[in-house]
C-alpha cells in the first residue's frame, strides 16, 4: 500500500479517535514528524497519535488538513469558500493553540 493511501489514526484527549488518510495528517508538520518511518517514533509504529487536545478541537484541525491538501494546487483567488467561516469563536484561541503545536 503506497503512502497516499495509506491511514493514521488521530487520538484526542477526551478519548475520541479520528482515522485520518496520511497525505492529511502530514500536511501538518509535528504530526509528519511523528509518523517518519526513520525517526523510529513509537507514533510512527503504531500508526496512531494521541493528541492532548479535545475531540473537537481535533475534529476542526484534521477538517483545516484536509482543507489544506484539497485547495494545495490552487491560487488563493480560485478558492471561493474561506475556512475562517467555519470556526466557532467560542473556540478560536484553544484551536489557535493547538494549530501553532501541529504546525497546521
Amino acid at each position: 500500500m503506497s503512502q497516499e493511501e495509506d491511514f493514521v489514526l488521530l487520538e484526542s484527549s477526551d478519548g475520541y479517535t479520528f482515522v485520518v488518510s496520511r497525505k492529511v495528517a502530514e500536511a501538518s508538520g509535528t504530526l509528519k514528524s511523528m509518523l517518519d518511518e526513520e525517526a523510529n517514533f513509537e507514533e510512527a509504529k503504531n500508526k496512531t497519535c494521541r493528541i492532548q487536545q479535545r475531540g473537537v478541537i481535533l475534529l476542526k484541525v484534521i477538517e483545516y488538513l484536509a482543507y489544506k491538501v484539497q485547495y494545495a494546487e490552487f491560487n488563493a483567488e480560485d478558492i471561493k469558500e474561506d475556512f475562517s467561516d467555519r470556526i466557532d469563536p467560542y473556540i478560536a484561541l484553544e484551536l489557535l493553540t493547538a494549530a501553532d503545536f501541529l504546525e497546521a
